[in-house]
């Protein structure tokens, strides 16, 4: 395994129920997260990520997202590089999507992903 690779979850091992101790970081775009998003998740951009770092509790269990799983994989790694601890979310939402769990848009209502 290279250096920067980082732990990957089956969507099954993600949690439902996101609180305090657990955050699932969604860095699509925001078009993207407008149209669905899981209920609870942090949404920062990929490209906001550098700016923002501070605004992820660095003692949750952290679990990226983004709509594949490629661009939540880049992400984890610099999270990684940066002292957090990230799990790659492997299927991104399209796996949270198929594995039936609720999809939100920001009002509440269904969302797509």
């Amino acid at each position: 395994m290279e250096s920067d690779s980082v732990p990957q979850a089956d969507i099954a091992d993600v949690p439902t129920t996101l609180d305090d101790s657990v955050i699932l970081l969604d860095v699509r775009e925001d078009d993207e997260w407008q149209r669905g998003h899981a209920p609870g998740a942090l949404h920062i951009p990929m490209g906001q990520i550098p700016d923002r770092i501070d605004e992820i509790d660095s003692s949750a269990t952290l679990y990226v997202t983004c709509m594949g799983g490629g661009r939540s994989q880049r992400v984890a790694q610099y999270l990684a590089q940066n002292g957090y601890s990230p799990i790659n979310v492997s299927g991104g939402m399209l796996a949270w999507a198929g594995a039936g769990r609720p999809v939100v848009t920001d009002d509440g209502g269904a969302g797509v992903v």
